[in-house]
């Protein structure tokens, strides 16, 4: 299969967009076309494991290049580093209403789903095109991507790996999560400003002929572990099919039954594969994208335009606190009728002026296949003492984001004589535990400063057992401690360094 970049000019093989990251022009890679899921294969899906489910998705992409035994392979291996026998367990809470837990993986985050998988798809793909450069994968995050992206290419041969987070931006465990990463690899660097400063720092890097002509004179090309990457996409279309699969074979539903999917999404890439599956034949009615007070998707969905003029606020849901959702620009291309010259220039006039508006046409097709809705933190804590109260299920900030949209989404379908009975499937997407003061004063009014005592009380409320790799960073000395300012040239210069092996600094003795 061959893929194509939202802004014209390339097409290039997934290996080579998976190597690649980011089109020359800065576009995203996309498939030349979405492939088909027949019911015949469903129904054999259903049959599967975790990880054999994830692989067939991935060969309908990945499995001419790259060979369908080597993604059963590197699926196995994986997902074998999740808690429990089902790396993605499917809960039911009440009535039509489930829970999709994807944080049982090494960094209680969903971001897990996929960067276990790219380190492998990365060298394969590389030993495909016949790369033998060394790659830097640069990254930036708002809490979680930064952390899975670490512990993945950890140590892999032929890889670096380095991540900007925003300083102040990120919850205290997953800065500690980064902050104490092991690996000769590795390199981690706060910088003052937001998720949106880093991310277009490192987008600019990308596209920067002189930065990457630099890195070549040093046998390095530049490579990424979020999701504007295809390879990390890829994965994630895998547990939209895993759910609906197991609805079927716990008799919920039948095949054919829609479902809806609620999303808590700042960077659009996860609600984006489950978009994804619906084109290849996924029987999805509504995608609900669920937002916090940073809400510049859900007025997009409501008004058809994308303005970032506005007020950035750090919320209680840290990975969420986005303004530019840069996987939105692949769901832009599709809309417009894969119009690249239009989607190029509505990214410029995002530069430029700070927005931009989409056709009549256009939001006609996004109202019908999307419902975009926010929570402010008030309504966050009511959705999660509700669920808990009521259920006795504890869930992260994220998901409690999703639970609120979720309500104000029934509302939105439903009237006193008409009530919607559509299974729908929430999208939990951390560890309650990654974020124990927020989730301890949700569930229980009670108010502490140390996240380790949060955790602690909020295992006395929950019987939850928290994960041993959060309970561990308590007594592990800090590694990285470089805040660098916002300036492209600083940042350039930091990844020189790492680059050149200068930046590998030892654990502080605590």
């Amino acid at each position: 299969m061959y893929f194509i970049s939202t802004r014209g000019g390339e097409r290039v093989t997934g290996a080579q967009a998976i190597v690649q990251g980011l089109a020359k022009n800065g576009g995203l890679y996309v498939p030349e076309s979405f492939p088909a899921v027949s019911r015949e294969e469903m129904e054999r899906m259903a049959e599967m494991t975790y990880p054999e489910r994830a692989a067939f998705v991935l060969g309908k992409y990945l499995a001419e290049e790259l060979g369908a035994d080597f993604l059963k392979e590197v699926c196995e291996k994986a997902y074998s580093s999740f808690e429990g026998n089902d790396p993605v367990p499917l809960v039911k809470i009440d009535g039509e209403m489930y829970i999709l837990e994807l944080f049982h993986g090494p960094t209680c985050a969903f971001k897990d789903m996929a960067l276990t998988v790219l380190p492998y798809l990365l060298k394969k793909s590389c030993e495909v095109t016949g790369i033998d450069d060394e790659i830097l994968i640069l990254t930036a995050t708002s809490g979680d991507t930064g952390k899975a992206a670490l512990e993945g290419f950890r140590d892999v041969p032929g890889t670096k790996v380095a991540v900007f987070y925003p300083d102040e931006g990120v919850a205290k465990m997953q800065r500690l999560q980064m902050c104490i990463q092991d690996g000769d690899n590795v390199f981690v660097s706060a910088v003052k400003g937001n998720f949106d400063d880093c991310q277009r720092a490192v987008k600019r890097l990308f596209s920067s002929e002189e930065f990457n002509a630099e890195l070549a004179k040093k046998h390095i090309r530049l490579s990424s572990a979020n999701s504007i990457n295809f390879g990390r996409l890829a994965p994630q279309i895998a547990y939209y099919f895993s759910a609906y699969l197991d609805l079927i074979t716990s008799e919920q539903i039948e095949y054919g039954d829609e479902i809806d999917f609620v999303v808590p999404t700042g960077n659009f890439g996860d609600i984006l594969a489950g978009w994804y599956a619906k084109q290849m034949g996924l029987p999805v009615r509504k995608l609900v994208c669920a937002s916090n007070r940073n809400k510049v998707l859900a007025d997009f969905f409501e008004n058809g335009v994308y303005d970032v003029k506005r007020n950035f606020f750090r919320t209680m849901s840290p990975s969420m606190d986005i303004l530019v959702s840069s996987n939105l620009e692949r769901l832009l291309f599709e809309i417009s009728g894969r119009d690249a010259k239009l989607t190029a220039e509505r990214m410029q006039q995002l530069a430029e002026k700070k927005e931009y508006h989409i056709t009549t046409k256009e939001k006609q097709i996004l109202d019908k296949e999307f419902f975009g809705g926010f929570s402010s933190e008030d309504d966050t804590v009511e959705a999660m003492y509700e669920i808990f109260e009521e259920y006795g299920y504890a869930m992260d900030t994220h998901t409690g984001v999703a639970l609120a949209v979720y309500a104000k989404y029934k509302q939105s379908i439903e009237t006193e004589e008409k009530k919607d009975t559509t299974p729908i499937v929430v999208l939990s997407t951390a560890n309650p535990y990654k974020f124990p003061q927020d989730v301890l004063y949700a569930l229980s009014g009670n108010d502490v400063k140390d996240s380790f005592k949060g955790i602690k009380r909020l295992n006395l409320l929950t019987a939850m057992k928290p994960p041993k790799s959060l309970l561990d960073l308590r007594y592990r000395p800090l590694r990285f401690k470089t805040v660098v300012a916002n300036d492209l040239d600083k940042m350039a210069a930091e990844i020189m360094r790492f680059a050149d092996g200068e930046i590998v600094p030892v654990p502080d003795k605590k």
